[in-house]
């Protein structure tokens, strides 16, 4: 599980953590990043609990790696494009993550990261977390992690922080909806551990069904299909083994199964 150039991986009691691991660049991506990403998100384990994404050093990610984007920046539209569906690549594939995925900020979260973030379910950071969508001020815009952070922040919330570039800190951060809550930095592990706390209580497989739910009825169905399509989907699940295992051990006064 560890044998990648740019990351390193853990797991603790079936929770997987993802770190960064380019300290020395402030975690900057390059395409061996992406790719390793992609790969580790794709490969997940199914008896993890949830997925933590986080950074080594003294930041979670200073976005495109530089040389890299110098490189790219000479190249073709076609190898532009190319390059350019790595990241959409990875995003997706952090999003459409069967499990809870989490990221956890620190320093800073520039271009590129706020991608990585936005397509986790939940993230969170510390106060003093700098974050910046400054694209603009170089004369390119963040296309591809777009569907993601505008889906955190809305269409006049992108709008600010797109056009002006400017960056805010992590109490801005949550008060925009770009993290799910800021925190002083001497509580960020514990922050992190009440939450995952909380999903270690919940049905392994009902988060999985929660998160295709939230998905489809958002973005998908119009109130009429969700009609038929919500009915189908709690009547499958009701019968199914661990909807009627969760059901009877709340009318039993027990923890399920899946507490351990």
């Amino acid at each position: 599980m560890n044998n990648y150039k740019t990351l390193e991986t853990t797991v603790d009691n079936r929770v997987l953590t993802i770190w960064l691991n380019r300290p020395d660049l402030h975690n900057a991506f390059d395409r061996t990043m992406l790719d390793e990403l992609t790969s580790c998100f794709e490969t997940l384990d199914p008896q993890m609990v949830c997925v933590v994404l986080r950074g080594r050093g003294k930041s979670f990610c200073a976005g495109v790696d530089l040389n890299w984007m110098k490189a790219v920046s000479q190249n073709s539209y076609e190898q532009n494009y190319t390059e350019s569906l790595l990241l959409s690549k990875c995003f997706l594939t952090i999003y459409n993550c069967p499990k809870p995925t989490l990221a956890v900020v620190h320093g800073v979260a520039l271009g590129g990261a706020n991608g990585l973030l936005s397509a986790c379910d939940l993230a969170y950071c510390t106060d003093d977390a700098t974050f910046s969508l400054s694209e603009v001020k170089i004369g390119i815009v963040p296309a591809c992690i777009s569907p993601y952070v505008i889906k955190r922040v809305g269409e006049y919330g992108a709008k600010e922080l797109m056009l002006t570039g400017r960056r805010i800190k992590g109490r801005e951060a949550e008060h925009f909806r770009l993290v799910n809550k800021s925190v002083p930095a001497d509580v960020l592990e514990e922050t992190l551990a009440e939450v995952i706390a909380l999903l270690r209580t919940s049905g392994p497989k009902a988060m999985g069904q929660c998160k295709t739910l939230i998905h489809e009825v958002a973005n998908h169905l119009s109130l009429s299909e969700a009609y038929d399509y919500t009915a189908r989907m709690i009547a499958e699940i009701r019968a199914s083994e661990e909807g009627q295992e969760g059901m009877n051990a709340f009318l039993e006064k027990r923890k399920p199964n899946w507490v351990k």
